[in-house]
C-alpha cells in the first residue's frame, strides 16, 4: 500500500462517546484473554564477515531493515520454538487493544463481551491456526503498550508481538522481525479547523503529542535534527503510553497535532470527525511480526504463513477493517530475504 493513500476521506465511529469506552479497557496493561472461536476468514544479504588482509571487522550496515528477515519455511515448524508453542497448546501474542481497525475492542459488538477485532488480530489468528491448528483457544492475546513490545518478547512473556510495529534497524538489534506485511508512514494528525498544514513551519511553538518507544518520536528527532521540524516545536515531553492517549490529550485540548503512523492516523480520525489528517506522511515504513532474536525457526515459519496470507487473506482483510479510511488497496507491499 502506497503510504500517499492515506488522504482518502474518512467517517466518524462514534466521536468522543465511544473514546470513553476505549480508554477505559486501555487501562488494562497485562490482561490475558483466552480465544474461544476460530475466524473463518482465510485468508541474500551481507554476512557480517571481516575482510581480510588484518583489517577489523566491522558488522554490516543495516540498510533496508524491511528486507533483513530469514527465508520462510515451513519445514521449521519442528524447530525447538515452535515445537514449544505447539506443546503448550496456544499462541502467546502481544497485541494492542486500543488501535481502531487494527487492534481493537467494539463496544457495540454483537458478542457478550466485545472481542478483539481488526487487521492486526486477522495476522494473529491466520498464525495460531498455522502453527496450532483451527481449533477453540489456539490463541492467547496479551495487551502491551507501545514501549513495553520489546520487553515482552525478550522477556518471553509472549511468542511474538502483532502490533502496528514498525521493521528498523535500531530494533532489529533487540528482535527478530518477520517480512513485511503492511506500508506506511508517519504522519501529522489535528484538528479540521486548525491551521497546521503538516510537518513544516505550521507546527511552530506547537504542543505535538507521540507514543512512547515509538518510531513517530525518532522520526520527529530526526526532523528537528536536520531543521526539517521547526525549533519551537515542543514534543520531547509530551509522550503518552499508548498511541490512543494522544488523540485523548487532542480532544482534551492538551495538545495541538500528533505524529504516529499514517495508518493509525487515519483510524483515528475515522473515530473522531473533528480531526484530519495534515500534509503528506514524511517516512516510509513498514509494519512487521516481532519474535525473539534466536527464534529463527519460528521466523520462517512466520514467513512462510505470510507467504501463504499475502495470496489468499490479506486482501480480504484489508477490505474489512482498512479500506473506509484508507482507500482502495494496491495490495501487501513487496518482499525480499537476506
Amino acid at each position: 500500500m502506497n503510504a500517499r493513500r492515506l488522504r482518502a476521506s474518512l467517517r466518524g465511529w462514534g466521536g468522543v462517546g465511544a473514546m470513553a469506552v476505549v480508554c477505559a479497557l486501555a487501562a488494562v496493561f497485562a490482561l490475558l484473554l483466552p480465544v474461544t472461536q476460530s475466524r473463518e476468514d482465510k485468508a541474500t544479504g551481507l554476512d557480517g564477515q571481516g575482510m581480510a588482509n588484518g583489517y577489523q571487522t566491522r558488522a554490516p550496515k543495516c540498510v533496508d531493515p524491511e528486507k533483513q528477515s530469514l527465508s520462510p519455511s515451513s519445514g521449521d515448524q519442528n524447530g525447538a520454538t515452535v515445537q514449544k508453542i505447539k506443546k503448550r497448546g496456544f499462541l502467546l501474542v502481544g497485541v494492542d487493544q486500543n488501535s481502531y481497525r487494527f487492534g481493537y475492542r467494539d463496544p457495540n459488538s454483537e458478542s457478550d463481551k466485545a472481542e478483539l477485532e481488526g487487521f492486526d488480530i486477522d495476522l494473529v489468528h491466520e498464525i495460531a491456526d498455522k502453527i496450532i491448528g483451527e481449533k477453540p483457544n489456539n490463541v492467547r492475546f496479551r495487551a502491551i503498550p507501545t514501549d513495553q513490545r520489546i520487553p515482552a518478547i525478550q522477556d518471553e512473556k509472549v511468542d511474538m508481538v502483532v502490533r502496528t510495529m514498525t521493521i528498523n534497524c535500531e530494533r532489529l538489534k533487540d528482535v527478530a522481525f518477520s517480512s513485511p506485511y503492511f506500508e506506511t508512514g508517519q504522519q501529522v494528525l489535528a484538528p479540521k479547523k486548525s491551521d497546521i498544514t503538516g510537518l513544516d513551519k505550521s507546527l511552530a511553538d506547537k504542543r505535538i503529542c507521540t507514543a512512547k518507544g515509538s518510531t513517530a518520536w525518532d522520526a520527529l528527532d530526526a526532523a528537528k535534527k536536520d531543521g526539517t521540524l521547526v525549533a519551537s516545536a515542543d514534543f520531547e515531553k509530551r509522550t503518552v503510553p499508548n498511541q490512543l492517549d494522544c488523540l485523548v490529550r487532542l480532544q482534551l485540548g492538551e495538545a495541538d497535532a500528533v505524529v504516529t503512523d499514517g495508518a493509525l492516523a487515519a483510524s483515528q480520525a475515522a473515530q473522531d470527525p473533528t480531526v484530519g489528517l495534515k500534509g503528506e506522511p514524511f517516512t516510509d515504513e513498514f509494519y512487521g511480526v516481532a519474535m525473539k532474536k534466536d527464534a529463527d525457526d519460528l521466523v520462517r515459519r512466520v514467513n512462510q504463513i505470510l507467504v501463504d496470507y499475502r495470496k489468499d487473506g490479506w486482501q480480504q482483510s484489508y477490505d474489512t477493517w482498512l479500506a473506509e479510511s484508507l482507500g482502495e488497496s494496491s495490495g501487501p507491499p513487496p518482499v525480499q530475504y537476506k
